[in-house]
């Protein structure tokens, strides 16, 4: 195939994130706190790792990581508004703090950031988790 072809299911110029992996040092316990947070699924192991399908083709493939630290990540999930409230509350009731700014300055907090609702929290493994109903706007 030359490089002016493309396959017909996929735009010849966009990119589309199809998964990434997320470093964990318990899989299980990392993908399930996130499947419970944003009311979806764990999935079926995959080789070393066990994805969450996030239903819009995109899966985070979590993969336990054991001999090193884990390196803190930050992941934004653009949710829908009717369902923000139920992610705080299910926060809430993991005893998870959530706060209304990246630096976790602002505790049981949400931001009002471009026009809709957000609010950051870590996982199990310290990585800075977003959840927002409205697009970031860029310049």
């Amino acid at each position: 195939m030359s490089p002016a072809q493309h396959t017909p299911d996929l735009p010849a110029t966009v990119a589309r994130l199809d998964h990434t992996a997320v470093y964990a040092s318990d899989r299980r316990l990392s993908a399930e706190f996130l499947a419970a947070v944003l009311g979806l699924e764990v999935g079926a192991p995959f080789g070393p790792f066990l994805p969450v399908d996030l239903g819009n083709g995109v899966t985070l493939d979590y993969y336990e990581k054991s001999d090193e630290p884990i390196q803190s990540q930050h992941y934004a999930f653009l949710v829908p508004e009717e369902q923000f409230d139920a992610m705080i509350a299910r926060l809430e009731k993991l005893g998870v703090t959530y706060y209304a700014d990246p630096s976790h300055t602002e505790p049981g907090r949400v931001n009002d950031l471009f026009g809709g609702r957000g609010a950051y929290f870590d996982d199990p493994d310290g990585h800075n988790m977003e959840i927002m109903t409205r697009p970031y706007v860029r310049p």
